[in-house]
């Protein structure tokens, strides 16, 4: 192992019997850190998993697909791995639900951020009086 001595790193940190309502559930970590939580069943695992104010991203690990598909759909966040993780691509969008992240990275999605939408509605009823629809327009 390297000498890390000269900056601000973090060990490969495991974290076991973590509990929903410890910190270290509640508040994202951005490191080499893995929480252990036990769960009853997919019913217990999808409310663990939804009950804090991020969602970034979720992985799920099964080999039952039809599972994998039912929870990644009940997860309130903005991407799902399922039996992968960080896996990215520049055609699909990236980004989280609740207070992770702000809009989309990648995809349609990231243009659109960069696009004002307009609506413009046209009558074609018979007796439509041309200046009234000419004044709405200015």
């Amino acid at each position: 192992m390297r000498d890390l001595s000269g900056g601000q790193f973090v060990q490969p940190t495991v974290f076991i019997d973590v509990k929903s309502d410890m910190r270290i559930a509640q508040e994202e970590v951005f490191g080499p850190v893995l929480s252990v939580m036990g769960f009853d069943d997919e019913a217990d695992a999808v409310r663990i998993a939804n009950d804090v104010i991020y969602g970034l991203a979720a992985g799920v690990w099964t080999a039952d697909i039809s599972k994998a598909l039912r929870v990644s759909k009940a997860l309130r966040v903005g991407t799902v791995w399922i039996n992968a993780y960080r896996a990215m691509s520049f055609n699909l969008p990236f980004g989280g639900m609740k207070q992770s992240g702000i809009g989309r990275e990648n995809g349609i999605e990231a243009v659109r951020e960069f696009l004002e939408t307009k609506s413009v509605w046209v009558s074609t009823k018979a007796g439509t009086p041309a200046k009234k629809v000419s004044a709405n327009m200015q």
